[in-house]
């Protein structure tokens, strides 16, 4: 019990990792170990925990080799722990993890033919996204950082946590909703001669305008939820993040989730753009929506009045007087420019970031009911 007390606190606290204890190779060797575990128990019901169009994307022999790699390390790590005798707690832990993972089957579970029209949650997606985004993303964050002085493990880590798991898990969910709403209210706009002309474009022409139209959607949508109170409701949830990184962004309420995939989706489905070419864009827009985020000091030069840096982004998310309501733009930040709503500040760097009056909850279901109950 005095093991389980540790982890809990260990998991709601925050702050930088004591180093030379075991603590950080701990905390890796555990992290991995978790996944490895949700990865076993995917293997073992595909039907229900992994998510369709991901599955077709992905190579299971190549995901059975990164486990077994992740399961060297996190055995390796524990072990090295438990024998030095550095934060055993925590080494023991991630220790019985790997040990029932290998029980159950490790990277081995047979995966045999299974129904694919099934109610699922989007477990797969999570664990590619969550291992892939900390090994990118916290490298760079260390490589470049803006704010060197903030850990890992930032003040209010949890919160945002807990969106990331959420909004992955109901990923079945939302593209299901997306795509129903975009289908009743925009279907009638398709027209196949466009359709057939967009999807015959050279691919990086395509690309470019893939990526324009979906971003002047997403500019006037995003312009929509800080000058509509009560679209304001929903979003001041996303800006209530006091320090940028990249889990910043996925502190996101699930209604604005649905309202802004399914306007920008649509334009996408009426133009009729190719597969390739989507699949290219979600790339692109998975990138920035993390790395804009991110705690990296990258301005990119002039380039930075063409598309949106973490430098725009994070002045988009500033209490500065200059920065509120500006820097709407996803990823073209000449559309900004454009429409005059480009931030203008000697400074290069915003100073803080949150709500003015930070009147928003922490806490994932307290900002979840947060639209609903704020009497601002």
């Amino acid at each position: 019990m005095l093991e389980i007390d540790k982890l809990n606190r260990l998991t709601a606290s925050h702050g930088p990792l004591q180093r030379g204890h075991g603590m950080v190779t701990g905390v890796i060797s555990l992290g991995l170990a978790i996944l490895c575990f949700l990865g076993v128990i995917a293997f073992h019901f595909p039907q229900y925990l992994t998510t369709p169009q991901l599955r077709q994307s992905y190579d299971v022999s190549v995901i059975r080799q990164v486990m077994l790699v992740a399961l060297v390390i996190a055995g390796s790590l524990s072990l090295f722990n438990i024998i030095r005798g550095r934060s055993r707690w925590l080494a023991f832990a991630s220790f019985v993890l790997v040990a029932a993972t290998l029980a159950w089957g490790g990277h081995k579970v047979p995966v045999n033919d299974f129904a694919d029209n099934t109610p699922y949650i989007g477990l797969d997606w999570f664990i590619l996204d969550l291992l892939g985004s900390t090994l990118i993303f916290v490298f760079i964050e260390k490589l470049f950082a803006l704010r060197r002085e903030q850990p890992v493990f930032r003040a209010e880590w949890q919160t945002d946590f807990h969106h990331f798991i959420v909004n992955h898990m109901v990923v079945g969910f939302v593209l299901l909703a997306t795509n129903l709403l975009v289908h009743k209210f925009f279907g009638w706009a398709a027209n196949d001669g466009i359709r057939g002309w967009v999807a015959n474009l050279n691919f990086w022409v395509a690309l470019f305008l893939i990526v324009l139209v979906a971003d002047l959607v997403q500019y006037w949508t995003h312009r929509g939820y800080h000058e509509v109170p009560l679209l304001w409701r929903l979003h001041a949830v996303h800006h209530s993040v006091k320090s940028m990184d990249w889990l910043a962004g996925s502190r996101q309420h699930i209604l604005e989730l649905l309202i802004t995939r399914t306007l920008v989706l649509a334009p996408i489905y009426v133009l009729g753009f190719s597969k390739e070419v989507i699949d290219a864009y979600i790339v692109v827009v998975g990138f920035q929506a993390v790395f804009n985020h991110a705690n990296v000091s990258v301005r990119l030069g002039p380039l930075r009045y063409l598309i949106v840096t973490p430098n725009f982004h994070h002045w988009h998310h500033s209490q500065d007087d200059e920065a509120i309501d500006k820097n709407y733009a996803a990823h073209f930040a000449f559309i900004d420019y454009l429409f005059g709503t480009a931030v203008k500040s000697d400074r290069k760097w915003p100073q803080q970031y949150g709500v003015v009056g930070d009147y928003v909850p922490n806490g994932f279901f307290k900002q979840l009911r947060f639209p609903f109950v704020w009497k601002g």
